[in-house]
């Protein structure tokens, strides 16, 4: 797999696959970078760059066999496979996000909760029982995962950060509205709509 492809290819895949697999829901088998660049609000040159750094994938002329494309896009992003995830904070949003059935369909499959409050620790929220953070290692290592999602307030994350990458996770999804300092091979993604709704009222002129 190349290893210097720009960050923002990498961001617009899951858009190509999402739109590639609701195109074969409704039984398209063709597509063309002008097409699928239609659906998505991205130029059709755009897309063509972007898939150019994984290899050939079309013909010029008859276009992208849809299924065929879908299945190249989800090994490139490596969800032709499950994966293991752990949620850390059970406030509001970490219920949400444990009870959220839009996860295992694409492969990610909550499998342990944590929480330092306790009177939540020792709970069932849906199908999981809350741990204490000293369990954090002990699950992460034995269940070999990899990937945590973080759902506590700023003044926590980092801390909670430090543990998980301690224990071995080495891709986290942020909810909290903090920058988080983690080593080089740690991935970091920030969720706030806090940011996203700042950007847009600049545009609400």
């Amino acid at each position: 797999m190349p290893r210097d492809v720009p960050d923002i290819v990498i961001g617009r895949l899951p858009l190509y696959l999402r739109a590639l697999k609701r195109m074969e829901q409704d039984g398209i088998e063709i597509t063309s970078s002008h097409e699928l660049g239609r659906h998505l609000g991205i130029s059709s040159a755009q897309i063509r760059k972007d898939l150019s750094h994984f290899g050939e994938f079309g013909k010029q002329g008859t276009g992208y066999n849809i299924s065929y494309l879908r299945e190249q896009i989800a090994r490139i992003l490596q969800v032709d496979r499950g994966w293991k995830v752990i949620v850390v904070g059970t406030g509001n949003l970490g219920r949400a996000l444990a009870q959220y059935r839009g996860f295992q369909p694409r492969g990610y499959h909550i499998t342990a909760l944590f929480d330092n409050d306790p009177e939540i620790v020792g709970q069932r929220i849906g199908d999981f029982e809350v741990f204490p953070p000293e369990k954090i290692a002990d699950v992460v290592r034995g269940e070999d995962i990899k990937i945590a999602m973080i759902a506590v307030p700023a003044s926590e994350a980092q801390g909670v950060t430090d543990q998980l990458v301690e224990a071995g996770v080495c891709a986290i999804l942020n909810y909290a509205p903090i920058n988080l300092a983690v080593p080089e091979h740690v991935h970091v993604q920030y969720i706030d709509p806090v940011i996203h709704l700042q950007h847009m009222t600049y545009y609400l002129r």
